[in-house]
């Protein structure tokens, strides 16, 4: 009786499959590479799918349920494709008294998604979080990594305008160079 099961195989040809399956494998297969090689499935693919979440459960040896437990409890695990603009509302206590709430409702009419979702056309994923640290600038926001606050409903739509207004813009025409 053999105490090693064969690996499934990986679930395409895609090169990414090898650098997460280099995780397992530097971790022995172990189930406590779990986090580990969640991170990698996220970091080669962009977010957590369920041929993902099978193929890592099937390579560890462990329940489904127990990688999707994880996948689903830490808050920086997706399952979901990313937008390419992200915006994550503060709702702690200070921003919430502030008007967090109404950026929340701003976003979700002005954008038709809720917290924790990706608008259809992939532009936006709106998240919120409990505190991002700036009680001093309430109400307040991250906007593509960057802390925006004291925040209007009106201000927060407009700077998210002219993020994707900015990505979508066809490139300038190259400059001609001046003769050495």
């Amino acid at each position: 009786m053999s105490l090693h099961r064969p690996k499934p195989p990986l679930p395409s040809d895609d090169t990414r499959w090898k650098l997460v399956n280099a995780t397992m494998r530097r971790n022995g297969y172990a189930d406590h590479a779990l986090i580990e090689t969640l991170h990698s499935v996220q970091d080669a693919f962009g977010y957590l799918d369920e041929t993902a979440l099978r193929f890592v459960a099937a390579s560890l040896d462990v329940p489904l349920s127990k990688v999707f437990g994880v996948a689903t409890f830490y808050h920086l695990f997706r399952l979901k494709p990313k937008g390419r603009h992200t915006c994550v509302v503060c709702t702690g206590t200070a921003c919430y008294i502030k008007g967090a709430g109404v950026l929340v409702d701003a976003l979700r009419a002005h954008h038709q998604v809720e917290p924790g979702e990706t608008t259809a056309d992939g532009a936006l994923s709106v998240l919120t979080a409990r505190c991002v640290g700036a009680c001093g600038l309430a109400p307040a926001a991250v906007v593509d990594g960057e802390v925006v606050g004291k925040l209007a409903p009106e201000a927060l739509l407009e700077r998210l305008e002219q993020l994707e207004h900015a990505t979508t813009a066809p490139a300038p025409p190259p400059r001609a160079r001046a003769p050495a």
